[in-house]
């Protein structure tokens, strides 16, 4: 069996473990939550834990798809459980968290793809914390446009869903994913909710080139998709796909001005980038260049 590649002195980072790490990794322990910092590998959870700032997951931790990229286990999920909301919403107001960030597994399952458990968290955050900005990190909802409203109808501060990567690899890395489906879910939400800003993130390393990377940039721009994130993928174990290229930082930062110049109001991208990486910052300063 083949060894991993040697990753490049660049994505070598420490993993700090301070009493802010310690404080949010025992609150998950002891009140059985889910966070996709630890079930999809995050190489930043070390460091945003530290800063007080964690990503929850909800609709449990198994994932009706198997996508070939991530860490999160595909298996027949659980059923929903109605109490996880409250015990999020806790956990923001008690670890005094000004952004929280909410993902999900896939539920595929699910009429409403989990669109209303996303929704009433919104709201119960709102009422346990409301100084807490709420952004939100979907799935696709099988394209399911009347469950995006539910979404929206909550009004999070951001509406995000990752491409994850270019339309060419789709059927290798995300299978029962769509490429136009995706697009047209960030469409929709951007055309019927202007006031909520769309995000959206690209893994590189899996051999997209560097044209397909701007095309896609692109097509996000013409969806109305204002923040983006470009992170390297890192192959969680030997049986997901392996890495075909490590990016080096100054690819990174040439691709974060191109998307500028496309009109992006906040690029986050590097090696080590993730959809959630410095959240609150991405806000802030998105909404410092529009004002």
């Amino acid at each position: 069996m083949k060894n991993f590649p040697r990753k490049p002195d660049w994505l070598k980072v420490r993993f700090p473990a301070g009493p802010n790490y310690a404080r949010i990794d025992r609150y998950h322990r002891e009140q059985g939550l889910h966070s996709v910092c630890r079930s999809a590998a995050c190489p930043n959870q070390g460091e945003c834990w530290e800063q007080g700032t964690a990503t929850f997951m909800i609709l449990g931790d198994r994932c009706t798809r198997d996508c070939r990229f991530c860490n999160v286990r595909n298996a027949t999920p659980q059923a929903v459980d109605l109490e996880e909301t409250d015990r999020i919403a806790t956990a923001v107001a008690e670890l005094g968290l000004r952004h929280a960030v909410i993902t999900s597994v896939t539920r595929d399952d699910l009429a409403d793809g989990g669109a209303e458990q996303f929704a009433s968290l919104v709201r119960k955050i709102r009422e346990a914390s409301p100084n807490c900005r709420v952004e939100l990190l979907i799935p696709d909802l099988q394209g399911d446009h009347s469950a995006l409203q539910t979404i929206l109808a909550a009004h999070p501060a951001i509406l995000g869903h990752n491409l994850e990567t270019v339309p060419r690899l789709y059927p290798t890395a995300r299978a029962g994913a769509s490429y136009p489906r995706s697009l047209a879910l960030l469409e929709a939400a951007a055309r019927t909710a202007p006031d909520i800003p769309t995000k959206s993130g690209l893994m590189l390393g899996l051999g997209e080139t560097h044209e397909e990377i701007l095309t896609v940039m692109q097509d996000l721009r013409q969806a109305g998709c204002a923040m983006l994130t470009l992170g390297q993928y890192l192959q969680p174990t030997r049986q997901h796909l392996p890495v075909v290229r490590y990016i080096p930082p100054e690819e990174f930062a040439e691709l974060r001005q191109a998307g500028l110049a496309l009109g992006f109001s906040h690029i986050e991208a590097g090696p080590l980038v993730r959809s959630s990486y410095h959240a609150e910052k991405q806000f802030e300063e998105s909404h410092d260049d529009r004002s």
